[in-house]
């Protein structure tokens, strides 16, 4: 279970991000460095991990959720979270 700031417990409220997805971020996502922090977010390969190991009626299921991103900081905290709406530089 991730560790949240005040700011990043907030947003993943509001944002509907649930512990769930953000598990998944951390482990099946790509990870790149933005501005001091690392940025989870899943990938066309990390979507294709993801489905393999949760089956592909789940995976259809939730594939709406997938688009989302977490920002965490370099002692595993989670400063915010949100949806992606374009393209993540990596």
């Amino acid at each position: 279970m991730a560790e949240y700031t005040k700011h990043g417990s907030a947003r993943a409220q509001q944002r509907g991000i649930s512990q769930l997805i953000l598990d998944w971020l951390i482990e099946y996502g790509r990870l790149t460095r933005q501005r001091g922090a690392n940025v989870y977010f899943l990938d066309k390969d990390g979507r294709r991990r993801l489905r393999r190991d949760i089956g592909g009626l789940a995976y259809k299921r939730l594939a709406d959720l997938f688009d989302a991103y977490a920002v965490v900081s370099d002692d595993g905290v989670v400063i915010t979270t949100g949806w992606r709406q374009k393209r993540l530089k990596t």
